[in-house]
């Protein structure tokens, strides 16, 4: 069986038991991507699978399982988009780390069914333990670069790595849910999301005295 699965839509070319459980994986990206996270159903699934409507529990217990297993490829997919970008901090750490950050925006805006999966559908991730892992995993890759950059300073003024990753996933999450979302949900932006992220970014870590110095005092403090 071959199946593809282009960002408009998906197409069933034929089938083999063997490879059901990818089928519904697929057909659940699809569904996502045509209608969100919210009106997906397992019975949709099957039918765009082209199996009856209770052979998917042969493989999930129930809808929300079948969507974890898509979060969990989803956080995969995102932490190789990370590690390629980091390239273990060889260039220059504090342009890796911007890097980082314009990574997590470009997969956020080329796999939106993904991105849905991983954070529109309310699971608790801790539910499902690969799930946790691989979403761990993926974070793994910011707080490594920001121990990194961090191990710039002297260990008395070096800030905690867990604080600056957690950080710069919050600006990377509410730029990309805010200005990188394939709807009609999408704020307007007068520049490119990546160009706000990086000045973001920037302005942080000279916060910090991390990137070109500390940020001047303002005026009258």
């Amino acid at each position: 069986m071959t199946w593809s699965h282009p960002r408009g839509g998906f197409e069933r070319r034929g089938y083999h038991h063997g490879n059901l459980r990818e089928a519904l994986v697929e057909a659940t990206l699809a569904l996502i991507a045509e209608k969100g996270p919210s009106a997906f159903t397992v019975a949709e699934a099957a039918r765009l699978a082209g199996v009856s409507p209770g052979a998917p529990y042969r493989h999930f217990r129930d809808a929300e399982a079948l969507i974890a297993e898509v979060a969990l490829r989803g956080f995969e997919r995102l932490a190789e988009a990370l590690a390629r970008a980091w390239g273990d901090g060889r260039s220059d750490p504090v342009d890796a780390f911007a890097a980082l950050g314009r990574a997590y925006l470009t997969f956020a805006r080329s796999e939106p069914a993904y991105y849905a999966a991983m954070f529109e559908t309310r699971i608790a991730v801790e539910d499902y333990p690969p799930l946790a892992a691989a979403s761990d995993r993926a974070f793994g890759l910011l707080r490594d670069a920001a121990e990194r950059i961090a191990a710039s300073l002297p260990a008395r003024n070096r800030p905690p790595s867990l604080m600056m990753a957690l950080h710069v996933w919050a600006l990377s999450h509410g730029i990309a849910s805010l200005f990188c979302r394939p709807d009609r949900a999408r704020r307007p932006l007068p520049m490119a999301p990546e160009d706000l992220l990086e000045a973001a970014v920037l302005l942080y870590l000279q916060g910090l005295g991390l990137a070109g110095g500390p940020l001047p005092a303002a005026k009258g403090a």
